[in-house]
């Protein structure tokens, strides 16, 4: 049994927005979209967004989830003409049409809490650190050696990302299309600049945490880890070979 969160404007309730809820054994709360819904979101195991009437509005909900660092799968309702024009930006896990059968949607709420539970503690934190860097998503925040950096959206995202999946390279096209989605028209040469800022406000000193793979693209370098004190220690006391 699952605990379902469906966040919608309508005054119909969830088995008017998912119909076949009705006929299944989850426990499910309905409250408006607002960011006051996002502190029960937290308690959820997936969140349903009601995209029937309203696509622009829905998109707007799921951009709220993301916002305010909710990691809780996101299950995007929708009709057939919304089928055309969602996309990977608005930031759904899944979506389903409001009039699937019951083994469908049953379906489809196993396989995220599946996938939840697959991933990455990395892709579920709230907050996570790589040496001197800290990236806090909730607040959407970086700081190094404990100052904020001054990064755009865009920056924070991109860091964001390759930090979330260490010494592992991606392209410029595969970046644009993580971090900038599907409906974003503009060329390579967008990443190759926004990288270039990224390093400048990282410093000389931890501008090589975004390494370059010449003629593939780029990855997050994570620095070595500190040797213990005691083993420093016993280091700088050995003879120096003459």
């Amino acid at each position: 049994m699952a605990d379902l969160l469906v966040l919608t404007s309508s005054t119909d309730g969830e088995t008017e927005v998912l119909p076949a809820l009705g006929l299944l054994g989850h426990r499910v709360r309905t409250l408006p979209p607002n960011p006051t819904a996002m502190l029960d979101a937290f308690d959820a195991d997936i969140l349903v967004v009601d995209g029937r009437h309203d696509l622009a509005q829905a998109r707007s909900d799921c951009k709220l989830v993301q916002v305010t660092g909710v990691t809780v799968p996101l299950l995007l309702v929708l009709t057939e003409g919304g089928l055309s024009i969602v996309n990977a930006d608005w930031g759904a896990d899944d979506v389903i049409l409001a009039d699937a059968v019951p083994a469908e949607l049953e379906a489809r709420i196993r396989l995220l809490m599946g996938r939840a539970n697959l991933e990455d503690p990395l892709e579920k934190a709230v907050e996570f650190s790589s040496g001197d860097l800290t990236v806090d998503v909730g607040g959407y925040t970086a700081r190094l050696k404990g100052i904020p950096l001054d990064l755009t959206y865009k920056e924070f995202e991109l860091l964001k990302y390759l930090m979330q999946h260490p010494g592992r390279v991606y392209t410029r096209d595969q970046l644009l299309q993580e971090v900038w989605g599907f409906d974003y028209y503009g060329g390579t040469r967008t990443v190759d600049v926004h990288v270039r800022r990224l390093r400048a406000k990282l410093g000389a000193e931890h501008e090589h945490l975004i390494g370059t793979v010449r003629n593939v693209g780029y990855r997050f370098d994570p620095p070595p880890p500190k040797a213990p004190k005691a083993d420093q220690e016993e280091s700088s006391k050995r003879p120096t070979a003459r």
